[in-house]
């Protein structure tokens, strides 16, 4: 609401009626007034002298000396402060001065109120009003467009413009029917009450308004609002697909063999399906709501509540049928929220049967594989090596040729590689494959048995040995392949033995005395530096030459990540067999983390990460949760997760990459900021920062 203080011009100085002619001109030409307040000796208000006064008596020539109180106009227009805006604004409209005098409780003028005030004011509110509706109308989401008499466009809201795609300069002026030719004004012209109708506007579907107003003129021009129903139609469509499939699902929960309980978090029923209430002989409005404890204690679903953990219950039965029930929890944001008892009892007995089948099968199968494995030579080929990486590729290519010959054969990488892999591929690719595969994993064996592993003894060579003796890995390997693994932790003594065996072909059994000829090829694999160990003499020179006539080193799985997700294919598969889980997949959240982390124990870590993470999982998927913490701790975790605990692996990140620099620069800090990209100050303050000891 309008307040007079607000609009009222103050009034600082008033006139007396023994003012002269000269004191009215000076202060109207000081303060560009036409009316001057006159007060009498107490301050109030008794007339007013104005600028026609000022006219009249100078056309009387009267000298400026002359006082005003001849002259004064007593038919005052004057208003209390208080007086309402709508009030004013007619008094003063149809008044001959054309403005009027504010005055206070005691009667005394405090401001002037003129035409110009008022119009000037009325020139605000409306540029108010008009920012006030161009609000609404933007939160309302409606567009709108305002004709004059003639229909031509004088205004158009942001909203419209967005919904047709162009500016409201493109539209201001011309003729609405050429902005929506939907439109037809002349229809309006015979109806008196608004038209509702459904346009295409844009590329959008919207429900029109069509209003008559009076103009300026007194003429009828338009007023147009659209609503845009595009965002709404969408939402029916979903809400119309959700319950589609609702009753689908409901459907076949219905006709479902198993039957299904549902709980809440404290342990009270939301859901039974129909085979369910059969099978217990409920009734189902008395059944909902209620405990689950107080219903149906044996399926105990609030154990899954409280643990989290699903599980199958043993054999139970009921009214002589029997019945599993299998007791999954429900999360919502990482926290249970319910559970859900399956209870499988339908053919039941058909499941076991078949169960007993397959069992009986895989030990048949397994007996078979056992025999074949002791009968043959090697278990792996080169088919069974997966890879998507080009550098492993063309290793592969390499290997197999290498492998058809009868050269030594180095294969050097980190621990969990798959070396032992790749030499059972290299033995069934060679013209040996029919031949015995041996293994021998020297630093798995005591030193001091190695020499009669790998030569074997004679009868009584020496206390505790076997009255027939025993023959050696290389006597086993005859004619075929000898796998000597991580062969960089072999002793000097027996480097020195093995050394002649590749020279001659020939070696004597522990306590023998007889030359054992024999055919061999070697393979051996170590992760091991082995050029470094003949240097500081903890590898026989001549014999690294013997081993290293053909070497190959495995990328380790960091350099090749694009076979990450590959092996995770292959090792779900086979793990799903081995431990009886239903892993289908993994998460895209988890695979983002298991992409970025380093793998230190290569292949043999992610298998033995996939199975844990196999064990844990709560769904169909492998989910972020289900992966070991240190796995989590050591990658930057999505951008889902809260900013401090980004940060602070950030942080734990730079500290070890300034530690990294520090160790490799022997604690020169020029070298390390230098190494670092960062300037000697900056690498000071991150030292400060982290509370790392100066070196």
């Amino acid at each position: 609401m309008i307040q007079l203080r607000e609009i009222m011009t103050p009034v600082t100085e008033c006139l007396s009626r023994e003012s002269t002619l000269y004191q009215a001109i000076d202060i109207m030409k000081r303060k560009k007034w036409n009316v001057i307040p006159v007060v009498n000796q107490a301050g109030c208000l008794v007339g007013v002298f104005t600028r026609s006064i000022l006219y009249q008596m100078v056309l009387d020539g009267r000298e400026l000396p002359t006082p005003i109180g001849a002259y004064v106009r007593t038919d005052v227009v004057a208003f209390p402060v208080d007086t309402p805006y709508a009030i004013i604004e007619k008094v003063v409209e149809n008044s001959n001065v054309g403005s009027g005098i504010v005055l206070d409780d005691e009667k005394r003028p405090i401001g002037l109120i003129t035409s110009i005030d008022i119009a000037l004011t009325l020139l605000r509110t409306s540029y108010s009003l008009r920012e006030q509706l161009e609000t609404i109308l933007t939160t309302s989401q409606l567009g709108a467009v305002m004709t004059d008499e003639r229909n031509r466009v004088i205004f158009v809201n942001s909203r419209f413009c967005d919904m047709l795609g162009c500016t409201d300069e493109e539209m201001i002026k011309k003729n609405i029917q050429d902005v929506i030719p939907g439109i037809h004004t002349t229809e309006l012209k015979e109806i008196e009450h608004d038209i509702h109708r459904r346009l295409q506007i844009g590329s959008h579907n919207a429900i029109v308004r069509l209003s008559k107003y009076k103009t300026v003129k007194g003429r009828e021009g338009f007023i147009v609002l659209f609503q845009n129903i595009s965002e709404a139609e969408q939402m029916a469509e979903e809400l119309e697909s959700v319950k589609r499939w609702k009753t689908l699902l409901q459907t076949i929960i219905d006709k479902a063999y198993d039957g299904i309980v549902m709980i809440n978090k404290k342990g009270s029923i939301s859901f039974l399906s129909p085979s369910l209430i059969e099978l217990f002989e409920l009734d189902k409005f008395q059944a909902i709501h209620k405990p689950i404890d107080e219903l149906l204690p044996q399926l105990a679903l609030t154990q899954v509540v409280k643990s989290g953990l699903a599980n199958i219950s043993d054999f139970m039965e009921v009214n002589g049928i029997q019945y599993i029930v299998h007791r999954i929890p429900i999360f919502q944001d990482q926290q249970v929220v319910g559970a859900i008892g399956k209870i499988m009892f339908r053919q039941l007995q058909e499941v076991r049967e078949s169960f007993k089948r397959l069992d009986s099968h895989e030990l048949k199968n397994g007996a078979i594989k056992q025999q074949r494995r002791r009968s043959e030579s090697s278990r792996f080929t080169f088919d069974e090596i997966i890879t998507g990486d080009y550098q492993m590729e063309k290793l592969v290519r390499s290997i197999s040729k290498a492998a058809k010959g009868r050269s030594t054969i180095l294969i050097r990488g980190e621990s969990g590689t798959g070396k032992e892999l790749f030499a059972h591929a290299i033995h069934s690719a060679s013209p040996r494959d029919e031949k015995p595969f041996v293994t021998v994993n020297c630093a798995a064996i005591p030193e001091h048995l190695l020499e009669s592993e790998f030569f074997g003894y004679d009868e009584g060579a020496f206390t505790g040995a076997r009255h027939k003796g025993k023959i050696g890995k290389f006597d086993l390997a005859h004619g075929g392949t000898l796998f000597l693994d991580e062969v960089g932790d072999m002793s000097l003594p027996l480097q020195a033995k093995l050394l002649r065996v590749l020279q001659e072909g020939e070696f004597y059994r522990v306590g023998g005395t007889d030359r054992i000829h024999v055919d061999v090829r070697i393979i051996s694999a170590t992760n091991r530096p082995l050029e470094d160990m003949v240097e500081s003499g903890l590898f026989r020179e001549d014999l690294f030459y013997r081993l290293n006539v053909i070497s190959f080193e495995i990328p380790p799985l960091r350099l090749r990540k694009s076979d990450i997700l590959l092996l995770c294919d292959l090792f779900i598969k086979d793990l799903n067999k081995i431990n009886g889980t239903s892993i289908i997949g993994i998460d895209s959240e988890a695979e983002k983390v298991m992409l970025m982390y380093e793998w230190p124990g290569n292949v043999r870590e992610l298998r033995n990460v996939l199975e844990r993470a196999m064990v844990f999982a709560e769904s169909g998927k492998i989910q972020l949760d289900d992966l070991p913490d240190y796995v989590l701790k050591k990658t930057s975790l999505p951008s889902s997760e809260p900013p401090v605990l980004q940060q602070n692996l950030l942080n734990k990140a730079e500290q070890d990459t300034i530690q990294l620099a520090l160790q490799k620069t022997n604690g020169n800090k020029s070298k390390a900021a230098r190494l670092l990209g960062i300037s000697r100050s900056v690498l000071y303050e991150k030292l400060k920062k982290y509370g790392m000891n100066r070196p």
